[in-house]
Parts: C-alpha cells; structure tokens; sequence
C-alpha cells in the first residue's frame, strides 16, 4: 500500500517507469558480510510470517524484494551516471537505511542506499558520494555501513529523542564523515530550514560530492501517527529543491533518491508527489 500510494499520483507520461532488477549477493556484499545475507536468506518462511525482531518481520517473496530494493538503486545509479537520466527514484520496500552491518532492524533487511554509495565509488570511480536523510528517524543503518567510508558523507537529520535512539552530534565517524542534526520533538518545518541552512547545506557545499543520494523518509510529515516534527507537505518540496541546487552546483544535477519512511497514506502520498515533481522538473 504504501508504493502505490507513493508513485500513483504521478501521471506515467511524466515518469520513466522501470521494474527494479534483482540484484546479486556481489551487490549486498558491498556493505554486509555473507553471514548476514544467508541469515536472511534462511530466515524467509514458506508460508505465513516470521518475527525477526520487534519490528521486523519476513514473509513468503521478502527476500526477492530487499534484492530488487538493492537492484532498484544500483540500477538508478547506472542509468544517472550513465548519462541515461538526470535522477532517479527508487520507490521500494523493504526500506534500508536501519539496517546495520550485521543485523536487520525496523523494517530494513539490507542498506540499500549505502550499498548504492559504495556501487558509486567502487564501480564507477567516484571519489566522493553524499547522502542526505531526512527521514524523522535517525538513518542508523547507513551511518553504521559507512562509518569508516572516508569518501562518502553521511548527513541524517531526525527527531530527538525517538527511536532507535542513535543520532548524537558526537557520532561522527572514523574521518568525520557523519553528520548528524539532531531536531526537537514539536519543532517544525521552520526550524529544519534553518538547520539545513546552517549545517546541512554548508557542509554538502564543503563536501562537493560527485552523486548526492538521499533517504527520502516522509514520516516526519505533520499527519504521521509515529513522531512529530510537523514538516508539511511543502516542506518537502522546499528541501528537495535545496537539494537540487546542491546537485547542480557540484555533480551536474546527478540525484538518485529512495523511498524510506512513511506511515500515513495521504500524508506520504502528497510528499512523496511534491518530491518527484521538483525531481521532474529540476532534472528536464
């Protein structure tokens, strides 16, 4: 329910649409060990669902999907640094960016957004990647992946305190490669502006990444039942044009983007929309 009520409000002639291809285990083991992947793997039922923590369970077609997750966003980064497209979003679930080296967590069975860095680095020669999350909670996962990862930035702005209670200024990996921008609960989209302004896109600046991916949570919107920030859907709409401006300054535009949190349908529909129309018309 929650990509159809994503991607459903575009009208297909403004949208190259692409069904995500599988990836392969060489793709996950650019971020997780091969025990992880098996225990995933192992971890599928043949009917019914399966707990494997709290918040994330498995069922019958999970494992064929977080693969199709990583092959939705290394595609994506083909076809941008191919030259095919100017951006691309990666409407999947599972989403990723809870996912630890070694350990699945709410919701996230893999990382699809770090993996999609290293793909950048590792594959196509880039010597600098940037991802930026906006999603309310704090995008664990991928700082865990890339903590050590010099040639990628990390920045995940979130509500504090709230769940999974990681996220500090402090955590700020092996080469300063983290950062993370912490917002108060019952804040508003005013104050995310003036942090964006004043940390995230001095740094992105500083940074000038060559590919800028971005965890595109839509939970910190004003309706979601799970956190409050109190974004509004226009908020979204503002960052994500920020965004591009960063893009067309430093890596010629090249965005790919990927769907992470959202848990109210109308409220994720709405901003996932304002999201790709800025991406439509920033990327003609």
């Amino acid at each position: 329910m929650a990509i159809y009520a994503a991607v459903d409000t575009i009208d297909d002639e403004d949208l190259i649409r692409i069904e995500a291809p599988m990836a392969c285990e060489d793709d996950v083991l650019l971020t997780h060990p091969q025990h992880h992947i098996d225990a995933i793997k192992a971890a599928e039922p043949k009917s019914g669902s399966v707990a494997l923590d709290a918040d994330t369970h498995m069922s019958q077609g999970s494992v064929e999907a977080a693969f199709r997750g990583v092959g939705a966003m290394t595609r994506a980064v083909d076809m941008v640094l191919g030259g095919d497209v100017s951006n691309a979003f990666a409407a999947m679930r599972p989403p990723g960016h809870h996912a630890e080296t070694a350990k699945q967590m709410g919701f996230c069975l893999f990382g699809n957004v770090a993996i999609a860095a290293k793909h950048a680095l590792e594959r196509h020669g880039l010597s600098r990647v940037a991802i930026v999350d906006f999603d309310v909670h704090h995008g664990n996962g991928t700082q865990d992946l890339l903590w050590d990862e010099t040639r990628a930035l990390f920045i995940s702005s979130h509500q504090m305190p709230l769940w999974p209670g990681s996220g500090r200024v402090e955590e700020n990996g092996v080469g300063g490669n983290i950062l993370n921008v912490p917002l108060a609960s019952d804040s508003d989209g005013v104050a995310m502006r003036n942090a964006y302004e004043r940390i995230v896109f001095p740094a992105l600046e500083d940074f000038k990444p060559e590919l800028l991916l971005i965890s595109a949570g839509f939970d910190a919107h004003q309706d979601d039942p799970l956190a409050n920030l109190n974004w509004s859907t226009k908020d979204f709409a503002w960052v994500t044009e920020r965004l591009c401006d960063i893009a067309d300054a430093h890596c010629q535009g090249r965005i790919v983007s990927t769907l992470e949190g959202g848990y109210d349908l109308q409220a994720l529909a709405a901003s996932t929309k304002a999201h790709l129309e800025v991406l439509l018309a920033r990327g003609k």
